[in-house]
């Protein structure tokens, strides 16, 4: 199958500062992909280059079968000629257009017909649950309504692609949840090729097939969602994903596939990826998911004593914070703590050692 999308070796640059510094990766018919990564990392400079709104300094991008950049053939298509659907974090919507002139702009612009725009335009607004909101202007909208007319307005195209920039970021926390939820409905019934910009790891892994992890203008990992969250490859790519514990030691032990970090007063094993390669005495971070850690009875392998300092509840379970020395450790409850001294099961295979 043709790609939808195809990135080869992108760089970009501004002035003699490097953005992006060689990134590559493939977007299938049907597939949606998240841009991941923290603020500066190059996610929404890789998506404006796609859509042609920053100029690369070296690489290739396809648009299926069509070149839309290519370095060394000196080719740079303009926005308008790649044809994508773009919905940006500002929503940027006409003040003064009704619901239906919002979305029905850019047919216009093409010359489509009178007649035609009607058609489109109704049927993304039913598509969208907008068909009551038609004559709205935008501040008569809500702010998940607002967004919905502006991926309405890119899906009045029938776009190969719809790129979308932090779409859901305006949207308090409660709307944010339902909205990704209805996002990833709607991506998944109408069949649509997406990439999404987002800093939002429960975002990306609620609404993504894949997810491509951007570190300073490179691809630090790219899997599906349940790769990423439990087979991380780096140090870096494990303390994105998730709530996490750190437990910074040294290596005093190593056997295959597996290294025993120890601190002060306590030691515990921990699962090696392939791509880590230790030797006695070296600095390291044992990582745990707090999901991970449980309550013991009493010592045992991978078993810390740790004294309760505080609980929150938080509804649906407690949060606890525990005192190792000088380390803080969390973990998580269905039920209060009647206890102050406490006993951590860390379980070997989802505690990750990684060098720091």
């Amino acid at each position: 199958m043709t790609p939808v999308l195809r990135v080869d070796e992108l760089h970009l640059a501004y002035g003699r500062t490097p953005i992006l510094k060689g990134v590559s990766f493939e977007l299938t018919q049907g597939e949606v992909i998240s841009l991941l990564g923290a603020s500066g990392s190059g996610k929404t400079t890789l998506l404006r280059a796609i859509a042609g709104l920053e100029s690369p300094t070296g690489g290739h991008i396809r648009i299926n079968d069509r070149t839309v950049y290519d370095q060394a053939q000196g080719i740079e298509l303009l926005p308008e000629s790649r044809n994508l659907g773009l919905v940006f974090q500002s929503y940027a919507l006409w003040p003064h257009r009704n619901v239906f002139d919002n979305i029905a702009y850019g047919l216009k612009l093409r010359q489509v017909s009178t007649g035609e725009i009607r058609l489109r335009v109704e049927q993304v607004l039913r598509q969208l649950g907008l068909a009551d909101l038609a004559g709205r202007l935008p501040h008569q909208l809500s702010g998940g309504q607002q967004q919905r007319v502006a991926l309405g307005r890119a899906l009045v195209y029938n776009p190969p692609l719809i790129l979308l920039d932090e779409p859901l970021s305006n949207l308090d926390a409660k709307l944010r949840e339902e909205a990704r939820a209805w996002l990833r409905e709607l991506i998944v019934t109408l069949g649509l090729t997406a990439l999404v910009v987002t800093h939002d790891q429960s975002e990306a892994m609620a609404m993504s097939d894949q997810i491509l992890l951007l570190s300073e203008g490179r691809i630090e990992q790219q899997g599906t969602p349940q790769e990423m969250y439990a087979a991380p490859q780096s140090l870096y790519a494990a303390e994105f994903m998730g709530s996490n514990n750190r437990l910074a030691g040294v290596v005093a032990e190593i056997t295959p596939g597996r290294a025993r970090i120890e601190g002060l007063g306590w030691s515990v094993w921990g699962a090696t990826t392939g791509k880590s390669a230790f030797t006695h005495g070296d600095h390291a971070v044992g990582l745990i998911r707090l999901e991970r850690v449980g309550l013991a009875p009493g010592p045992g392998p991978n078993v810390l004593a740790a004294r309760l300092s505080t609980s929150m509840y938080l509804g649906d379970h407690w949060e606890h914070l525990f005192q190792l020395g000088e380390i803080t450790l969390r973990a998580l409850s269905s039920n209060p703590l009647a206890e102050k001294d406490c006993w951590l099961a860390l379980p070997e295979n989802q505690l990750w050692v990684f060098k720091s």
